[in-house]
């Protein structure tokens, strides 16, 4: 090997310069990821083969046979230096790449606008013990990654990382918030994951696991990385609150909030702690992306902001298309972040001295948007810091419909920027429930009037209502026909005929303009005598039940869920339909009269109630009745509401 081979590299010709001794040992910023099947096994979203590579998730390698070639330009194994540079402070950056046989390297860099540079190009005998290093030069902007290819036999890539040499003195305590309910099976696994990387992780001492069980049934073992709280189940507000106080109480300097249904690498849980450590803003958080489980190749969002509707951003894109996912990481990097941009709860870290307001008691749906409007903080995104869920869609409900409107109300209520006249925030309820109307639902639209309703009763219905169990029952008895049903088993998996539900088609068949225009002129024929008997009846998967076009030309709509396993119908009701019109004109009126009123209240209550001292109060364990016996004591390590901890992860480590 010539030292022209290594540009960057500052040694003597003499020395082996892919071998060179460093000052101390390298700290990982970034592993280079495999896929795992029980999260993504979508390979293109890790990397890009020819010629036969593949990898071997069971020994956590990549082979190469004689001839093929592995690029790293993928979603997961980019490194964006542009984010990365933004957000932190970075020392001196190495590319480190582990393997066996002879293997020719290149480590590219993809500037803005799309130009490349090779910054490194070699062939190199790898040897699993001497890793071969690479400096490269001071950069802040562009996309790093790497090429190997294998030019005579076999060869094999064990691993590959981006690491500095530095850290900071003053090292994060992050605390790890898992909210769960009813979960049992699914929080058990991340659990143990998590605690088997944080075993093995350079900075595990400085992490631990907070397990807030609102189910009271998770059974999670108190261990040296995980305490469990008992919790009453005040819906994902209340459960983030009790993870946010005890991690005040704690002493940790941050946060991590996560969802207990979240599949995410444990590479998730690396990449924050070191954007957090480096990062040159104190008020620095990190906002996870989301995947649909059932699209695992596109993006659903990475980030979003929140004007009216949240507003994905990147929603739709192609992961598995290397350009794609260029052009999203560059748009990240060029354009202006929204003044209401927020992170999703299913994986957000943030600074706990940043964070001035608590959740506001919503229960569920838009604590995570209000969390991110509330506070002063500073959010980052990572591609490859992503969390594969449910989609959304399958989890519509009147339930989520009613939860998802009451906060959208809320925040424009409070929020200065998102305030609007009270005509202006009255048409984000009549959007909604003309949504739901359109396309039959008329438990939905029932719940959402409720939620409007609920709202103009001012903050103090949430403080009453803060469990949802009078709203929870109240809704269950409007779902009539929006509950899934499972379909036969002998059904195909096939949409329409072919899963054994009827269809007939004619006015969707319309060309999209005529077939819009009809919808909206007719009211998705509400307008229109003998409806029922004329228009189509139409079987829609799940990527079309949350929006009304779909809908358009039907009379009676049959929608699947994601697995084509479950369904259910609604048909057409003018009778409903006018009903809730005339009752929607009502709570109109109504809202026009008390707006002004109503969003004084609700600046005043939401600091109020969006404190520690509210969830103090409310999280703490009721007063014992002195005719009652004392209830026996939780076993060792199960912390219940308002304990004071003791757990090793509660004191400074060592």
């Amino acid at each position: 090997m010539q030292p022209q081979d290594l540009p960057f590299d500052d040694t003597g010709p003499d020395q082996s310069p892919d071998r060179q001794p460093l000052p101390g040992s390298l700290i990982t910023l970034q592993n280079i990821l495999l896929p795992e099947p029980e999260i993504c096994s979508e390979e293109t979203l890790y990397f890009h083969a020819e010629g036969g590579a593949a990898c071997c998730p069971g020994q956590g390698l990549f082979q190469l046979p004689g001839g093929s070639r592995l690029s790293f330009n993928s979603y997961f194994n980019l490194f964006n230096l542009g984010a990365w540079s933004r957000a932190c402070r970075l020392p001196p950056l190495f590319a480190e790449i582990t393997g066996q046989g002879r293997t020719a390297l290149r480590l590219v860099l993809t500037r803005p606008g799309g130009g490349t540079e090779t910054l490194f190009r070699t062939e190199a005998e790898l040897d699993p013990a001497a890793p071969l290093r690479i400096r490269i030069p001071p950069l802040d902007e562009g996309l790093l990654h790497l090429e190997a290819a294998a030019p005579e036999g076999a060869a094999a890539l064990h691993g590959a990382r981006f690491a500095i040499t530095e850290m900071p003195q003053d090292l994060p305590r992050l605390a790890v918030s898992i909210t769960t309910f009813q979960r049992e099976a699914e929080v058990q696994r991340t659990v143990a994951r998590l605690n088997a990387f944080l075993d093995s992780y350079a900075f595990g001492a400085h992490i631990h696991v907070q397990v807030v069980d609102n189910g009271q049934s998770a059974g999670i073992a108190p261990s040296r990385h995980t305490t469990p709280y008992m919790n009453r189940n005040l819906g994902g507000a209340g459960g983030f609150a009790r993870g946010l106080l005890e991690a005040e109480r704690g002493g940790f300097s941050h946060c991590l909030f996560m969802d207990d249904d979240a599949a995410f690498h444990m590479e998730n849980i690396l990449r924050a702690y070191m954007l957090l450590a480096l990062a040159r803003d104190p008020r620095t958080a990190l906002a996870g992306a989301m995947i649909s489980s059932f699209r695992p190749w596109e993006m659903w969002e990475s980030g979003a902001w929140f004007d009216g509707a949240c507003r994905p951003l990147f929603n739709g894109t192609d992961l598995r298309d290397p350009d794609a996912v260029q052009a999203m990481l560059f748009d990240e990097q060029q354009q202006q972040q929204p003044a209401t941009f927020y992170g999703g709860w299913w994986f957000f870290a943030f600074p706990v001295a940043a964070a001035a307001h608590y959740p506001f008691p919503f229960f569920v749906r838009g604590d995570d948007i209000s969390f991110s409007l509330a506070n002063d903080f500073r959010i980052a995104t990572l591609n490859g810091v992503v969390s594969f869920q449910e989609d959304f869609a399958e989890k519509e409900s009147p339930q989520t419909l009613y939860l998802d409107l009451r906060n959208h109300l809320i925040h424009h209520l409070v929020f200065g920027p998102l305030e609007r006249s009270a005509l202006g925030t009255a048409k984000i309820a009549l959007r909604f429930m003309m949504r739901s109307l359109l396309r039959f639902k008329y438990g939905s639209a029932e719940a959402q009037l409720l939620a409007w309703q609920d709202v103009m009763q001012g903050p103090q219905f949430f403080d009453a209502h803060i469990d949802m169990s009078a709203r929870r029952a109240a809704i269950k008895a409007l779902i009539r026909n929006e509950a899934w049903q499972q379909l036969p088993a002998a059904a195909p998996d096939g949409p329409g005929s072919q899963a054994g539900l009827s269809e007939r088609r004619l006015f969707s068949r319309l060309p999209r303009r005529m077939r819009h225009y009809f919808g909206l002129f007719t009211l998705n024929g509400h307008l229109l005598p003998f409806w029922t008997r004329l228009g189509d009846r139409m079987v829609l998967d799940i990527s079309a039940r949350g929006t009304v076009f779909p809908a358009f030309g039907g009379a009676r709509l049959t929608y699947l869920n994601g697995s084509r396993t479950r369904a259910y119908t609604v048909t057409q009701s003018k009778r409903r339909f006018f009903s809730l019109a005339w009752r929607m004109a009502c709570s109109l009126l109504a809202w026009q009269r008390g707006h002004g009123r109503l969003r004084a209240a609700y600046r005043k209550g939401y600091g109020e109630m969006a404190s520690r001292a509210y969830w103090e109060k409310t999280l703490a364990p009721p007063a014992p009745d002195p005719a009652t016996p004392a209830p026996a004591a939780p076993p060792p390590g199960i912390r219940p509401a308002g304990a004071a901890p003791d757990h090793p992860g509660s004191g400074p480590h060592p």
